[in-house]
């Protein structure tokens, strides 16, 4: 795929959600909450947090996307997300699943496990994680501190063939884009690769912008295809958080702006600072 079409696809899924204004069902963290129904909304979407597990299915068949995240886990959501999950792949309702901890939970993990064993052949999805989430779902132990990265897997030149490798590998095992996040994100459907290299220091140091990547990937999956949804959801939030670091003082400021940013965004902003790489097929 070459630049230009990704460009054209971007505005067409931006474009599709301020018109049909999909209901995303998302099964997040109370951490981010607040901060992912405003995501949405600022897009044009229509969130709704329920994860209540005797709901969860009616509201899921009725949504045009569901994003599930594994953040500061309950057994309640634990359910919702399995029966959420189900229900969504059975219809072939698009599904993100953002993989948080699993590289230092054995929990998390065998909900992973135990979610895609449910899955459905064909049904769109996309597993969201930093590349020691991705490495765990791969078959590496629960060895990283906390939820961040290790910083031996983030991407660089000297593991850039294995990381690329390892993305594209879990991408062709279970069927799905791969969205590794980080300071490039990279995504994949097991062919092609895109890196996208937006993004600003400030959005690692609030709580809650992948949380607020895996809904707007949902949002933009509900209209879109699983791989330019997940490539344009990187370089919207990272363009946006661009614009607001130039314009606050602090952590506080620059969520505020932040959130300003992503409902104010313009294509021309997209296109003048978008910043992405295909690699071809072997490398």
């Amino acid at each position: 795929m070459f630049k230009d079409q990704m460009l054209e696809e971007i505005y067409q899924i931006r474009s599709a959600v301020q018109v049909k204004a999909p209901l995303i069902h998302c099964i997040t963290n109370p951490i981010s909450i607040h901060d992912c129904a405003n995501v949405v909304l600022a897009v044009g979407g229509r969130p709704m947090m329920a994860e209540h597990p005797a709901e969860v299915e009616e509201i899921t068949v009725t949504a045009g996307a569901l994003a599930l995240n594994l953040g500061n886990i309950t057994d309640a959501r634990k359910a919702s997300i399995l029966i959420a999950g189900k229900a969504a792949m059975r219809r072939g309702i698009p599904v993100i699943l953002d993989m948080v901890g699993i590289g230092c939970s054995h929990f998390r993990k065998e909900i992973t496990e135990a979610f895609l064993k449910q899955r459905t052949s064909g049904a769109p999805l996309i597993l969201k994680g930093n590349m020691s989430e991705l490495k765990a779902l791969a078959g590496g132990g629960c060895i990283v501190s906390g939820v961040d990265v290790d910083p031996k897997d983030v991407l660089s030149e000297t593991n850039r063939e294995e990381t690329i490798q390892l993305a594209k590998t879990v991408a062709n095992t279970w069927s799905a884009v791969v969205l590794a996040s980080g300071k490039t994100d990279l995504v994949t459907d097991g062919k092609e690769v895109c890196l996208i290299d937006n993004g600003c220091e400030m959005m690692g140091r609030i709580t809650g912008t992948g949380c607020m990547l895996n809904v707007l990937t949902a949002a933009y999956m509900s209209v879109g295809k699983p791989m330019a949804a997940a490539v344009a959801a990187c370089v919207v939030l990272g363009i946006s958080g661009e614009m607001a670091a130039g314009q606050s003082r602090g952590t506080g400021s620059f969520q505020i702006a932040f959130q300003d940013a992503l409902s104010c965004i313009q294509d021309e902003d997209i296109q003048n600072y978008m910043r992405i790489s295909f690699l071809e097929a072997g490398e």
